[in-house]
C-alpha cells in the first residue's frame, strides 16, 4: 500500500510539472539540459561559498573562476544556498530560506545564475545546488501554512528540535501538501535553469521516505541523469536514491591520525568499515575540510598543521577511495577561518606552491582508472599509511608519511626491489629494505 501510495504521488508531480511546462511554452528554454554528469566513481566535487570566491560575491565572480576551477581537476561544483536569505531572527545564514523559486538578490538575477550554468556546462562541469529541505527563514511563505511546520503542545511553530538554529523554523514531514510542494520546487531548478542535481543538507533530520518519494519523482520528471549527494551518514540514504554521502568517520579518524598519534592503519580500518555498510556503486565522499569545518572548526592549514600536513592529509582523503571533495579555499593554503554568514574575499595569490601540488594530485587522480577503482592492498604501518590499488593490469602505490618528522618505513617483502615511476615527477625508483620519508612526504608510484 504504502509503494502505492508513493507511486501516485510520483505521478501526481509529474502531473504538475507536465502542467507548469505547458504554461511555460512561451519562455525561452531553460539552458543546455544535454549536458551529461559524470559518473559517480569519477566526480571531483568543488564546494563554492560565493561570498568567499571573489571580491564581488556573486554569480558573475564565479563565472570570472570557473576556468581556475576546471584547471584544477574538477567537474562537478556544488553551489551553497542561493536562494533568498530570512531577515526575522536573521544571523545572515544562506540556510535560512526565504523563498525556494528565487535567487538571492545578493548573488544576481535568475538570467545570471542561468549564464553560470552555461558556462560550467560548455567547460564540461555539473553544477549542483544546495538544497535545504529541512527548515525555512520565518520570513518563507509556507509559513502561512502552520500545518506544514512542526509545533510545539500549544501550537507554536518552532526552530529544528535539538540545534540552536533560531532563524529558522523546521518543516513537518507529516504533511503531504508541504512535500508535494518542496518536490515541486526542486523540480524548478531542474527545469527552468539545467543544474544536474542537489547537495542535501542536514539529510539525516529528514525521514527516509521523503527522500526516496523526491529523488524517484524528480528523477522520474526528467530524461537526464542527474546527482544526489546526501549531507548526512546513514546508510538507508542509499537505499532511497542518493549516490553518495559524507565520510564523517574518516574524517574524523584523520584528524584523530594526524593530531593525536593514532596509528596511520587505522584509516585503512576506517575505509573498509565504511565501505562495508553501502551498496555497490555508491560512494563516500572524502574531505579534508568543508564550509561548516573552515568557518567554525579550522582550515586543514591549522588542523593538519601548515601546508605539508594540509597536502599529505588530501592525498590520503582523495586517493584511498570515495568521491573527494575540495573546498573553495584550501587550495591556496588559507589560514584564516572562512566565514560564509559575512563575506570575506580569498586571497588567491597565495601559496601558488600548493596551488599546484593539488592540481597535481587530482589530475593525476582523474587519469588513474586504478585509484578510481582498482583493487585495494593495504600495507598497516603506524606511521605510514601505504596501500597500493590494481586495475586492469595498471597498478599504484600510495605512501603518506602522517607524522611531522621524519619516518623510516620498512618496505613489505613482496614490494622490495620492484621498480616503479614517480606519477608526477617520471623518475624510476627502486624500492629498498627501508624507505625513508621526510616530514608529511608522500610519494605517488605508478608501474
Amino acid at each position: 500500500m504504502r509503494n502505492i501510495i508513493l507511486l501516485l504521488l510520483a505521478l501526481q508531480i509529474v502531473l504538475s510539472c507536465q502542467k507548469d511546462k505547458n504554461d511555460d511554452n512561451n519562455k525561452p528554454p531553460p539552458n543546455d539540459t544535454t549536458f551529461i554528469v559524470p559518473k559517480t566513481e569519477d566526480i571531483v566535487i568543488y564546494e563554492v561559498n560565493l561570498r568567499a570566491l571573489s571580491a564581488s560575491g556573486d554569480f558573475q565572480g564565479v563565472i570570472e573562476r570557473l576556468n581556475d576551477i576546471k584547471a584544477l581537476g574538477i567537474n562537478v561544483i556544488w553551489l551553497m544556498p542561493i536562494h533568498p536569505i530570512g531577515e526575522i531572527n536573521s544571523v545572515n545564514s544562506p540556510y535560512s530560506v526565504k523563498d525556494y523559486k528565487q535567487v538571492n538578490p545578493e548573488f544576481g538575477t535568475l538570467s545570471d545564475f542561468k549564464a553560470l550554468v552555461k558556462k560550467a556546462h560548455d567547460l564540461e562541469m555539473a553544477v549542483i545546488i544546495d538544497w535545504v529541505a529541512n527548515h525555512t527563514a520565518w520570513d518563507n511563505p509556507w509559513i502561512s501554512n502552520p500545518d506544514w511546520y512542526t509545533q510545539d503542545g500549544n501550537g507554536n511553530i518552532v526552530h529544528p528540535p535539538g540545534t540552536n538554529w533560531l532563524d529558522v523554523a523546521d518543516l513537518n514531514f507529516d504533511s503531504q501538501a508541504m512535500r508535494l510542494e518542496m518536490i515541486n520546487s526542486m523540480n524548478y531548478w531542474i527545469t527552468e535553469t539545467g543544474i544536474d542535481g542537489f547537495r542535501c543538507d542536514a539529510a539525516d533530520f529528514i525521514p527516509f521516505d521523503f527522500w526516496q518519494q523526491a529523488i524517484s519523482s524528480i528523477n522520474l520528471a526528467t530524461e537526464r541523469e542527474l546527482i544526489w549527494l546526501a549531507e548526512g551518514a546513514r546508510t538507508d540514504h542509499f537505499t532511497a536514491g542518493f549516490h553518495m554521502n559524507y565520510a564523517w568517520n574518516f574524517y574524523n579518524k584523520l584528524k584523530q591520525v594526524f593530531t593525536s598519534g593514532q596509528v596511520a592503519s587505522d584509516l585503512l580500518t576506517m575505509h573498509i568499515m565504511e565501505y562495508n555498510n553501502i551498496p555497490e556503486g555508491k560512494h563516500k565522499l572524502r574531505f579534508t575540510t568543508n564550509h561548516d569545518e573552515s568557518a567554525w572548526d579550522a582550515t586543514p592549514m591549522v588542523i593538519f598543521n601548515g601546508e605539508k600536513g594540509a597536502l599529505a592529509a588530501s592525498v590520503i582523503a582523495i586517493y584511498l577511495g570515495g568521491v573527494p571533495l575540495i573546498y573553495g579555499s584550501q587550495e591556496v593554503g588559507v589560514f584564516e577561518n572562512v566565514p560564509f554568514f559575512s563575506n570575506s574575499t580569498i586571497n588567491w595569490s597565495q601559496h601558488p606552491e600548493m596551488l599546484q601540488a593539488y592540481k597535481s594530485i587530482l589530475n593525476f587522480y582523474n587519469s588513474s582508472d586504478a585509484l578510481k577503482k582498482g583493487e585495494l592492498t593495504s600495507y598497516p604501518s603506524p606511521d605510514v599509511l601505504a596501500f597500493k590499488r590494481a586495475f586492469e593490469q595498471k597498478e599504484v602505490l600510495v605512501l603518506v608519511n602522517v607524522r611531522n618528522n621524519p619516518s623510516a618505513y620498512p618496505v613489505p617483502v613482496e614490494l622490495q626491489g620492484t621498480s616503479w615511476k614517480g606519477a608526477f615527477d617520471l623518475s624510476i625508483v627502486t624500492l629498498p629494505e627501508i624507505m625513508s620519508l621526510q616530514a608529511y612526504e608522500y610519494r605517488i608510484l605508478t608501474d
